[in-house]
C-alpha cells in the first residue's frame, strides 16, 4: 500500500468532511487507506463518517487521549510505506498526495516532509521552521522574529522564504506531515507523554537524531484552516502550548533547559498580563479580555512543570 492517511478529530464534523472529501477527490491512483481516530467527539462526528465516508477505518475513543496517542492507535495498524498525519482543519489541493509519495520515494535519506501550506485566503502560512531553542524562544517572545531582513532572527520561522523551494528543515508541521514507514520503525511512534503540542516537535528532533532528513518540498499545497478544535479551549490552549513547549526542553536539554523554558515563558506571560491589565484601566473591552486571558494562564503555570 502506498499511503496511510491519519486523521485526529475531535468536534470538527464539517471540517472534518471538507477534509476527506478532498482527500478522497486528491487520492488519484494511490493505493490509499485513511483512518479517522475520534476523541469523544459530541458533534456527530462519528455518525457522518460512517454514513458518507464507510470506506474510512473508523477509530472512536472513549475521552479525549490527546493528539499524540490518537494518531498511535491508527499508526500501530496502518499499513502504508508512508504515513501521513492530516490535521481535519485541512483541504489538500490537486495531485499533492501523490507528489509527496514520489518525493519521498525519490529521496531515500528524506524521513519525514511537508508540502506548501496556505491559509483560508490563499496567502502563505508559515510552517516549517527551526527547533524551538532557548535562543528561537527569546526571538519569539521579545517580538525579534519579525525582524525578517536580518538572517539572525529570521532563522527560526524563516519568514523571508516563500516556501516555493526546496528546503531543509528542523520541524515539519504536523498538519501535513508525512513519514517514511522504514523510518518511522527506527525511530518510534509519537511521544504519548505529549497530549496536545510539541509531540511533531519532538517526533522531528528524534527523526534527526536518527540521521534521517527533514524537508519541507514543493509538491503542491493544502489549506490549513486553524484553530478547528482548539477555538474551544481559550486560554488552555496557550497553557497547553506553553507545557508542550516545558516538556519539549525538560525531555531534551535536561532540568536546566526545562528550567530555563518555565522562566523564559513565565516572563512572557507575566508581562503580557501586565500590559493589558495597564490597557484594562481605560475600560477598552479588549484589553479587559486579553487580561483576563493572560492572568489565568500565568495562575497555571505553576502546574506546567513536567513530572518527569
Amino acid at each position: 500500500m502506498d499511503l496511510s492517511i491519519v486523521i485526529v478529530n475531535w468536534n470538527t464534523r464539517e471540517m472534518l468532511r471538507d477534509c476527506l472529501q478532498s482527500v478522497f477527490d486528491g487520492l488519484g491512483g494511490l493505493e490509499a487507506e485513511v483512518f479517522v481516530v475520534d476523541n469523544a467527539s459530541e458533534d456527530g462526528s462519528q455518525e457522518m463518517v460512517r454514513t458518507s465516508f464507510p470506506d474510512v477505518s473508523l477509530i472512536c475513543n472513549t475521552e479525549n487521549r490527546g493528539f499524540a496517542a490518537a494518531n498511535n492507535q491508527a499508526l500501530r495498524v496502518a499499513h502504508g510505506r508512508h504515513v501521513l498525519l492530516l490535521n481535519s482543519d485541512t483541504l489538500v489541493h490537486g495531485d499533492v498526495l501523490a507528489a509527496s509519495c514520489g518525493y519521498l520515494d525519490q529521496r531515500p535519506e528524506v524521513g519525514v516532509m511537508g508540502c506548501r501550506v496556505l491559509n483560508t485566503d490563499g496567502s502563505l502560512q508559515i510552517t516549517g521552521s527551526g527547533f524551538p531553542s532557548l535562543f528561537n524562544l527569546f526571538l519569539m517572545t521579545t517580538g525579534l522574529w519579525k525582524l525578517k531582513s536580518m538572517p539572525l532572527f529570521d532563522r527560526y520561522q524563516m519568514l523571508s522564504w516563500d516556501r516555493r523551494s526546496e528546503r531543509e528543515v528542523a520541524v515539519v508541521s504536523g498538519c501535513y506531515m508525512m513519514v517514511r514507514r522504514s523510518a518511522m520503525e527506527e525511530v518510534g511512534l509519537l511521544d504519548e507523554d505529549f497530549f496536545f503540542y510539541g509531540e511533531e516537535t519532538d517526533w522531528c528532533r528524534r527523526f534527526a537524531n536518527a540521521g534521517w532528513k527533514l524537508v519541507l518540498a514543493p509538491v503542491g499545497e493544502i489549506t490549513h484552516f486553524g484553530g478547528g478544535s482548539v477555538k474551544k479551549l481559550n486560554h488552555k490552549r496557550d497553557v497547553m502550548l506553553t507545557q508542550g513547549t516545558i516538556r519539549l526542553h525538560r525531555k531534551h536539554g535536561g532540568i536546566l533547559g526545562g528550567a530555563a523554558c518555565w522562566a523564559m515563558l513565565m516572563g512572557f506571560n507575566l508581562s503580557r498580563a501586565a500590559f493589558w491589565s495597564l490597557l484594562q484601566i481605560g475600560g477598552r473591552a479588549r484589553a479587559k479580555e486579553r487580561a483576563h486571558h493572560f492572568r489565568n494562564v500565568v495562575v497555571s503555570l505553576g502546574k506546567l512543570w513536567p513530572a518527569t
